[in-house]
């Protein structure tokens, strides 16, 4: 019962996350944050996952640094997005 505990309320977070990742699609911020959201449910659930099993956490240090690297990376083209296009919709952000 404990185990059913830990692993829901991450779980939920975790869909909901991906909910408002597939919903919001009007701005590139808001799908920013979503997907960190999304990260940082993974991250809570890996966490879990090692502390029931007894390891070390070192992987999950490689897991925070690489989304560090994703966000800030997010960051760069929202940035890079707003300097060319003049805001973050995607309706005026064209791939060709």
């Amino acid at each position: 019962m404990i185990m059913i505990s830990y692993w829901s309320l991450p779980l939920i977070l975790f869909i909901l996350g991906l909910f408002c990742f597939v919903s919001n699609r009007k701005h590139l911020l808001s799908m920013l944050l979503s997907l960190e959201f999304i990260v940082l449910m993974l991250f809570f659930m890996l966490f879990i996952y090692l502390n029931m099993l007894n390891y070390e956490s070192y992987f999950s240090m490689m897991f925070l640094t690489f989304s560090v690297c994703e966000g800030a990376l997010g960051l760069s083209i929202l940035v890079s997005m707003i300097r060319t296009h003049g805001n973050d919709y995607f309706q005026s952000f064209s791939i060709m």
